[in-house]
């Protein structure tokens, strides 16, 4: 009966979830902050109209958490808390869209649009999951709440309070996230393991002031050449990274992890063809799925300074930045990796330059007991929708709040994502594939009624 109101209801999903997604709550974006208000807004209304009991919103130092809750289940029943997020990354480069980002877009399978895989697009299904129960049966097979937050996309630095403060409110036994991909269209998988973040800024300063490059070239030092040659000194070329005790603690892949990855119907050449890539440089000794699921990196995601414009100015610059980031894994914490980071960067900084390391955020790494009760109520929805046993994976981005709800709430986290890899999120032309949206409504209804049993 749920999962037939589930099909009847298609088309006005998708018509709210176009609502949603039209709110362009950017949470690193001062400019956008009313916007963030106002989807929080927008989720506080949606949870008191599909039947949630004591809807708030909960301000923080800095965008608002909203929160809800269905104790249907009573004293002795589980107590899940949905975890997700509201709040959007910014659209730049905007030209590289083919539709504007707010204005949700659908072609063939896919809708298009900023926040439509992340992380929009996975609430608002586990919200219409909730509702199929409200509506069908009157109430919800198991205690349900519902924490949405609005500062993901910026490392989420005030929840880790917001849960410290609130920790009888948030109590539960599981944690059920909907922000990660799985492995492929048909094939659904569970993810148990995130990696961490630190994210660092390197400002370099040379001379006091912009000079010619002609009086002075040759005598004073150029900070984007100094900036070059430090970032050429974080990685060999084999791919290992060289900032002294990176890999200190680092907790290796298991075999038994090795076995479940071999099962996956991983396709390199398609991998290389949809970059568009003749290679797949990386840390040697490992191949592209443990690279990017089980082991540390290093990228620089941004870098300027000097002339930008149009045409030619021969100038020596004052000053250059640079912007990198960190995977972390197991083992390893942003606190630690940042103080290392910034040791190394003044070790082998040139003379004639001044450094300033700034570190902007990070978040822990975090593992999920495969064997927990979420984990086997998860596989058993997913498996009963998609009509095939769901895959074991890891995932190389970050969720840092997941680490919080095991060391502050003391609950394991099932990630239950329906996402796909080639979505684009935080890319131009974010998508969701609108059957996997329908089908991870099914899915979390079934892992509610699952949870039960």
């Amino acid at each position: 009966m749920i999962l037939d109101f589930i099909d009847q209801n298609k088309s006005r999903y998708e018509d709210e979830l176009k609502a949603f997604l039209r709110i362009p709550s950017i949470s690193t974006s001062p400019e956008h902050k009313g916007e963030v208000r106002r989807c929080a807004e927008f989720v506080s209304d949606e949870l008191k109209r599909i039947g949630l009991q004591n809807v708030g919103i909960y301000e923080t130092a800095g965008h608002p958490v909203v929160y809800g809750e269905r104790l249907d289940g009573g004293a002795g029943a589980p107590t899940v808390l949905f975890y997700g997020h509201y709040d959007v990354q910014p659209v730049d480069p905007l030209n590289l869209w083919t539709n504007p980002p707010f204005e949700p877009t659908i072609k063939g399978d896919n809708i298009y649009a900023r926040g439509s895989v992340d992380d929009k697009g996975q609430v608002w299904l586990q919200l219409k999951a909730i509702e199929a129960h409200l509506r069908t049966n009157g109430a919800l097979p198991v205690n349900v709440k519902v924490m949405i937050e609005g500062e993901e996309e910026i490392g989420s630095p005030n929840l880790d309070k917001f849960l410290a403060d609130h920790k009888d409110l948030l109590a539960c036994d599981t944690v059920l996230v909907s922000d990660t991909p799985m492995f492929g269209y048909d094939q659904p998988s569970l993810c148990y393991g995130l990696r961490g973040l630190c994210y660092m800024q390197v400002e370099v300063t040379g001379p006091n002031r912009d000079l010619h490059s002609g009086f002075f070239g040759g005598a004073v030092a150029n900070p984007i050449n100094a900036l070059g040659v430090m970032i050429s000194k974080l990685k060999d070329e084999k791919g290992k990274i060289l900032i002294d005790g990176f890999y200190d603690n680092v907790v290796a892949i298991t075999d038994r992890e090795r076995a479940e990855f071999a099962k996956l119907p991983y396709d390199r050449k398609a991998f290389m063809a949809d970059l568009e890539t003749d290679a797949t440089p990386g840390e040697e000794g490992y191949s592209e799925l443990e690279r990017m699921w089980t082991r540390p990196t290093l990228d620089c995601n941004g870098i300027w300074g000097g002339f930008q414009g149009e045409g030619a100015k021969t100038v020596l610059p004052s000053k250059a930045h640079a912007k990198i980031s960190m995977r972390l894994v197991p083992g390893q914490s942003p606190e630690e990796i940042a103080k290392k980071f910034e040791a190394f960067i003044m070790k082998i900084k040139p003379a004639g330059v001044k450094v300033n390391v700034i570190d902007l955020h990070g978040g822990m790494p975090a593992m999920t007991p495969i064997d927990s009760r979420g984990m086997t109520a998860a596989r058993k929805a997913m498996h009963e929708v998609f009509g095939k046993e769901p895959f074991l994976t890891r995932e190389g981005g970050s969720i840092p709040i997941v680490n919080s709800f095991s060391s502050i709430l003391g609950a394991p986290t099932v990630l239950m994502g329906f996402g796909l890899p080639d979505q684009d999120a935080h890319s131009p032309n974010e998508k969701m594939n609108l059957n996997n949206f329908h089908r991870g409504i099914k899915c979390g209804a079934l892992f509610f009624e699952y949870m039960k049993a």
